[in-house]
């Protein structure tokens, strides 16, 4: 049955309909706003899988280019391959909140779907996905707790705005993607133009309290059209056999606690799993069975110690950040690098500057992207002591780049003060908590290496969260254990004046302002003291690029001389090109962009350019050379294709009969600028640079 529900939401209608198209689904919605259209579906398997121990969930969005009018601009014209980065990225954003909301036991394959059919280029459709997910997991006979609603919150001229258009958002100092439930927020992602903790609060819980009414609506729905719920059998707990691991594994794992380094860790552990088994599972009948709930003794232990003990792994202090050390110039030939170490979480990062052509062109709904400035994030599997095969970028990858991208955006200089494209490359030499973190603070000081004017340099900090009832622990620069174990996945970059990018996951139901606020602002002073830290290795950025860098150099012209840089079918442009061995880019207004490998070479061709579109100026003297002779003068060149008239009158200060009696074809002579007539034809005189006897 067609059933169709809608809300208003910042002063925009959101409908969702479901029972007209995609029936066969578990779950299926349609959700729309302006012209833009989402279809989202859900869909369970029968069966649960008994081979796994984890959710296997899928999250896929779609973005058509049908849905704007366009056909793909590849070979094959149709979307082919790998999604694309914000594709990835719209998955992430679905995926986070909607995982912790399955229950505990559930292990049959789903998967949701997004697929845009219909934008209308203002209004995104990312948020519309994550709320479709929502109310088609709703729907369905999938167990869930949901719902969940998403939306996206602006900041234009000290005014919040509710899922801003995109017009709306070029304006806007705030780009954050917040997902709530009836109770709190349990999602947030996005970037800032440095604002400050109570800003970036306040923002989040006026967007918490503005989608209550997508709620509203799933609930409506679910309960005229939602199907009935498949029972889930929660797994027990063996009381008894977790007694005897407890009892065995007791001191032992005070040992693991307090081991300090990863790797070493790691190994104590192992070896107290086999020593556990080994006493109450001699036959290893139920060796299985006896590490699981080893893992479940490690995880309350481990909180118990952090919440009751206020002790963290190693015996840090809640607020307290590892050491750091950080050194710049450490490739001596890449434009710029940084290696950036912070406990054993280690990046190294590199800084490439590029020309207009190095932009990276992307096709998305709203048109081809060109983007100047680049992030790649890259872990290798030896930075967390594995070995396995090396594939494309995953989508962690992906997004963990994008949250450096978002962080650092923020203080680049414009593309009129620092033409360059520039490429910052982070490889994740080893990893023990928050990498995207210290690809953040890598990429800041790799910038300021290679010359890049950034405004502020740039920190991260991950924080966590420890909650047991009533007590909680908010912790500072976790480890990739205390994520684990932990609540909360909280990311926060920033510069000493404000926030630039921020991530939070969690574990739990969801995290109330209080808790937020304490953590945003436990996380400006751990992200003041990261600062600190990087500036002894760097403070500011170098006078200049480094000496074997591009030099990107900049001329302007008039339009009318573009002509004579091209020259016929491109040949001057190609021959320039072809002589400095550089990139040369000329726009409609008269700009000339010039690429050279060196500084030696740059300046040769800009005084080449020079040269070709110089015009002449009245009253100045040139030294040309006599291109052709008529009966009534010559015409001499005087700049690179640029010819005058020395009129016969003009050649000297007595009568002259013939031209050819003083001038011959090839001669190069002094002539001085007469006047330049409105049509650019040039009066030249040699008399005039003649003393009269």
């Amino acid at each position: 049955m067609f059933t169709k529900v809608e809300t208003e939401i910042g002063g925009k209608v959101i409908s969702i309909e479901t029972g007209k198209i995609a029936k066969q689904a578990s779950g299926s919605i349609v959700i729309r706003s302006g012209e833009t259209v989402v279809l989202v579906t859900a869909v369970g398997a029968n069966k649960a899988r008994t081979d796994i121990d984890f959710l296997p969930l899928t999250i896929e969005y779609q973005e058509k280019l049908a849905s704007v009018g366009r056909i793909p601009g590849n070979y094959f014209r149709r979307e082919i391959g790998r999604p694309s980065d914000n594709e990835v990225l719209t998955c992430r954003i679905i995926d986070r909140p909607l995982r912790p909301l399955f229950p505990k036991g559930y292990q049959a394959e789903t998967q949701v779907i997004a697929t845009v059919l219909s934008a209308d280029q203002q209004t995104l459709p990312d948020v519309l996905a994550l709320t479709g997910a929502s109310c088609a997991l709703c729907l369905s006979n999938i167990p869930f707790a949901g719902p969940i609603a998403g939306g996206r919150i602006g900041y234009i001229d000290g005014d919040y705005v509710m899922n801003p258009t995109v017009d709306e958002l070029a304006k806007s100092s705030m780009d954050i993607v917040v997902a709530c439930t009836r109770k709190a927020i349990v999602m947030v992602e996005g970037k800032a133009q440095e604002l400050s903790e109570d800003e970036i609060l306040s923002g989040i819980f006026f967007a918490f309290d503005n989608l209550q009414p997508l709620l509203d609506i799933q609930e409506e729905l679910q309960k005229s059209s939602g199907k009935v719920k498949r029972e889930v059998v929660t797994p027990e707990l063996n009381e008894e056999m977790l007694a005897k691991v407890k009892d065995v594994a007791a001191a032992g794992m005070e040992k693991v606690f307090n081991t300090s380094d990863k790797l070493e860790r790691g190994t104590v552990y192992d070896a107290l799993k086999a020593e556990v088994i080994e006493a109450l599972d001699p036959e290893e009948e139920n060796g299985r069975e006896i590490s699981s709930l080893l893992s479940v003794f490690q995880k309350s232990y481990m909180r118990e110690k952090i919440v009751n003990d206020q002790i963290r792994i190693g015996g840090r202090k809640y607020d307290e950040v590892r050491e750091i050390n950080c050194e710049t110039e450490y490739l001596p030939k890449t434009h710029g690098s940084a290696l950036f170490t912070r406990g054993e979480t280690q990046a190294l990062v590199s800084t490439t500057l590029g020309s207009e052509r190095d932009k990276q062109r992307v096709e998305t709904l709203n048109g081809e992207e060109n983007r100047r400035f680049m992030l790649h994030y890259n872990f290798p599997p030896y930075c967390v002591g594995e070995a396995r095969m090396l594939r494309g970028p995953s989508r962690r990858d992906i997004g963990h780049g994008t949250l450096a991208t978002r962080g650092l955006e923020a203080v680049l200089p414009s593309e009129e003060d620092f033409p360059y494209s520039i490429r910052v490359v982070s490889e994740i030499l080893e990893s023990n908590g928050s990498s995207s973190m210290a690809s953040v603070c890598g990429g800041s000081m790799a910038m300021m290496d290679a010359g890049v004017p950034i405004k502020r340099p740039v920190s991260g900090i991950a924080m966590g969260l420890i909650k047991e009832g009533d007590k909680i622990a908010i912790l500072s620069d976790i480890l990739g254990d205390e994520d684990h174990l932990g609540d909360m996945d909280f990311k926060v970059v920033g510069t000493c004046d404000g926030i630039t990018a921020l991530q939070m996951d969690i574990k739990i139901d969801g995290v109330d302002r209080d808790i937020m606020g304490t953590a945003l602002n436990q996380a400006k002073e751990g992200r003041l003291h990261i600062l600190s830290e990087m500036e002894k290795g760097i403070a500011t950025a170098r006078d200049g690029v480094v000496e074997h860098a591009p030099k990107y150099m900049v001329h302007k012209i008039n339009p009318d001389k573009i002509r004579d840089i091209i020259g016929p079918g491109g040949k001057i442009i190609k021959e320039l090109s072809a002589q400095y061995d550089a990139k040369i880019e000329v726009d409609d207004s008269g700009l000339v962009k010039m690429f050279a490998l060196n500084g030696e070479l740059a300046d040769a061709l800009v005084e080449r350019v020079k040269a070709i579109t110089a015009e002449a100026e009245v009253g100045a003297v040139y030294k040309g050379t006599v291109k052709t002779i008529k009966d009534f003068g010559a015409f001499v060149e005087i700049l690179p294709g640029t010819d005058g008239l020395v009129h016969i009158s003009e050649l000297d200060h007595g009568r002259v009969a013939k031209v050819t009696d003083i001038l011959t074809e090839g001669d190069v002579i002094e002539v001085k600028v007469l006047d330049v007539d409105n049509r650019g034809r040039i009066r030249l005189s040699r008399k005039a640079l003649i003393e009269k006897e």
